[in-house]
């Protein structure tokens, strides 16, 4: 079973996140930030990885130790749940469509993080979320996860459109990624034999 549970406890935040690779794409997601809450939704639905997260943290403050601690941790899951990345496709990639806007994603779980991140999303909040929070989210879920990982938007004008088609966009190269490729499923997809 490609499945794992990371718990992280800081004087910040308080976060448990579980997740199955083969899963259907079953969510339960509540960090008490409703935006981002919608985020994970689409990234556990679109990736067909069964997610629950639960977080609490110091939101009298703000959002942002809760956004990225929970990055963190699913970072950490996914790598988890990977292991030894045997027989995995390894590569993704997605040009998603969400009216107004079009996203671009490319990655790999090459365990070298490296986050391009050119989103330009046009206002600070979206409803009381802050816009800049999607980035720190993908570079807490980059750097842990061991993913390079690519985003760009082709076009878009409204915010919500722009992260949501983001995320989505992610979540379809990720399921991509960490399919099993069955030409070559008792491999690691690497020359240098390991990842």
């Amino acid at each position: 079973m490609r499945t794992a549970t990371i718990t992280r406890q800081t004087a910040e935040t308080d976060i448990s996140v579980t997740i199955n690779l083969d899963g259907t794409g079953q969510y339960d997601n509540q960090t008490g930030v409703g935006f981002f809450d919608h985020m994970l939704d689409q990234l556990s639905r679109h990736a067909l990885i069964d997610m629950t997260v639960r977080a609490t943290g110091d939101l009298h403050i703000d959002d942002h130790h809760t956004v990225e601690d929970v990055g963190i941790a699913l970072g950490q899951a996914l790598s988890q749940a990977l292991g030894d990345k045997k027989g995995i496709r390894r590569y993704g990639s997605c040009h998603l469509a969400m009216d107004d806007a079009q996203v671009r994603c490319a990655l790999d779980l090459s365990a070298r993080p490296y986050l391009i991140c050119n989103l330009d999303l046009p206002f600070g909040k979206i409803g009381t979320f802050d816009t800049e929070l999607v980035r720190e989210f993908f570079q807490a879920l980059s750097t842990h996860g061991g993913i390079t990982l690519h985003i760009d938007k082709l076009h878009g004008f409204n915010a919500h459109h722009i992260a949501e088609a983001a995320f989505k966009s992610v979540a379809r190269a990720l399921r991509e990624a960490v399919e099993t490729d069955p030409r070559k499923a008792d491999a690691i997809p690497s020359t240098k034999g390991a990842l």
